[in-house]
């Protein structure tokens, strides 16, 4: 269930960036472009398109990392959470000191992480890594540490960008499992995958993005279907 006032708008928004063609010229390449969409306390929001349509510049925009270029983009001060295979970790430091230095940037102090480490640990089976250097860990690896301290971390708005797919088929599942208690805790999410079983399963509304705009957005089953027609030969 969604309260009827959106958490988070985004109206016409744009992200450009300046690129460097030769010793003397720029240029401007627009990373998003008119995207306009509603996020609502309580859903879980999927996100569908074709690779370098957008959803990655979408979740930085969203999470803070990012910020406009042209358009309206208003958050009151919810605080969102991405998680992506690409974390930000600092590789020299181990699993435990990064999930605590993660925590903290969401939010969290020392003391909170340090108490939730044991549920850390456990969730990521990584017990026999969680005090080795971050650099030693496979892709995957980090990405079960990073979904495990944002689970624990609890940030308003969780941005799931393709790690729902990461690790064994174990793994995966519990990833999921975590994903329908966040949902029914009422927790904000926006997923974005190419996997549409779990769109399906786990979303209430999907907005499809095209060309780096917004392309349609409504019921799961309505947006799913037109996106893979449009992927027809």
């Amino acid at each position: 269930m969604t309260d009827s006032e959106p958490i988070v708008k985004l109206e016409n928004v744009g992200v450009c960036f300046s690129q460097r063609q030769g010793l003397f010229k720029r240029s401007t390449f627009w990373a998003l472009e008119n995207i306009s969409l509603n996020l609502y306390h309580g859903e879980t929001l999927g996100v569908v398109g074709g690779n370098g349509a957008g959803k990655t510049t979408l979740l930085k925009i969203l999470s803070g990392i990012l910020e406009p270029s042209v358009g309206c983009y208003t958050n009151p001060g919810f605080r969102a959470s991405m998680l992506t295979l690409q974390l930000g970790f600092v590789h020299n430091l181990t699993g435990r000191d990064n999930a605590v230095l993660s925590g903290m940037l969401l939010g969290q102090t020392r003391q909170q992480m340090m108490a939730k480490m044991d549920a850390i640990v456990e969730f990521s089976e990584l017990a026999d890594f969680i005090d080795q250097p971050v650099r030693t860990y496979s892709t995957g690896m980090r990405a079960r540490l990073g979904f495990s301290v944002a689970i624990e971390a609890s940030p308003d708005i969780l941005l799931i960008d393709e790690i729902l797919g990461v690790g064994d088929t174990s793994f995966r599942a519990k990833s999921t499992a975590a994903m329908k208690t966040l949902i029914v805790s009422d927790r904000t999410v926006v997923l974005v995958s190419h996997n549409h079983a779990i769109m399906r399963e786990l979303c209430d509304r999907v907005v499809w993005i095209e060309n780096r705009s917004t392309c349609m957005e409504g019921p799961v089953d309505e947006v799913l279907t037109a996106y893979v027609k449009s992927r027809l030969p």
